[in-house]
């Protein structure tokens, strides 16, 4: 991991005893990444697009991807914004028949950490067609890559912390299209570098990390 990111402020977080864990470079993470009809599955919108990617070491390991019919015609503005048309999503299997699989390519929870940029939102979705074709959720840890960027970036170096400007902050090989795969990628590369800065921090193993997320950013710290 590089060392050439400043030392953390000596209030920072440290690693416990019980902090072990696996190695982050032996860890599996799977990125996740959907694209939908809308803002909340609430509302009554839904997927249609699944990207998904395996990594271990630094390297994907394997890939998941589908589009999905969601059952309702797309609005304007989401076709304007990801390019997909509801002739694309026509012949496409519903969320029933392929959630199964993309469960299955996450694995059990004890051997795979799930990733997303702004988890809530695509969590928030997968959680809905769950419980909709009522199949238990997994459980599985989850790191919000917005949240471990807040973590390891101060706000004096970036202007937010959108998955383009962090695309454009670590100049990644893929920027994001609103494309669940293309996104996905993207997603990686931050991780990878978002890590190396967490390195920083003593933060070493899957545990370091999973402990390190519950760790407020410096702006949401109380002042006294």
């Amino acid at each position: 991991m590089s060392s050439a990111f400043p030392n953390p402020p000596a209030d920072n977080w440290q690693p416990g005893f019980e902090s072990i864990g696996t190695a982050l470079h032996e860890t599996t993470f799977v990125v996740v990444d959907l694209e939908t009809t809308g803002a909340s599955p609430r509302d009554g919108n839904g997927i249609t697009e699944i990207g998904a990617a395996k990594i271990r070491g630094g390297q994907v390991i394997e890939e998941f991807g589908s589009f999905i019919n969601p059952g309702i015609s797309l609005p304007d503005y989401i076709t304007e914004l990801t390019g997909i048309t509801d002739a694309m999503l026509f012949d496409a299997p519903k969320i029933e028949s392929v959630l199964p699989s993309l469960f299955e390519f996450f694995e059990s929870p004890e051997k795979v950490i799930l990733v997303a940029h702004n988890s809530p939102f695509d969590m928030g979705f997968l959680k809905a067609a769950a419980s909709k074709c009522k199949i238990p959720w997994p459980g599985h840890q989850v790191v919000d890559t917005v949240r471990l960027a807040r973590l390891v970036i101060e706000r004096s170096e970036i202007f937010n912390y959108k998955l383009s400007t962090l695309s454009e902050f670590f100049q990644t090989p893929t920027p994001p299209t609103h494309r669940a795969l293309d996104d996905v990628k993207t997603t990686v590369d931050v991780l990878h570098r978002l890590l190396e800065r967490a390195a920083g921090f003593d933060v070493l193993t899957s545990q370091d990390l999973i402990n390190f997320m519950k760790r407020l950013p410096e702006n949401k710290r109380p002042k006294f």
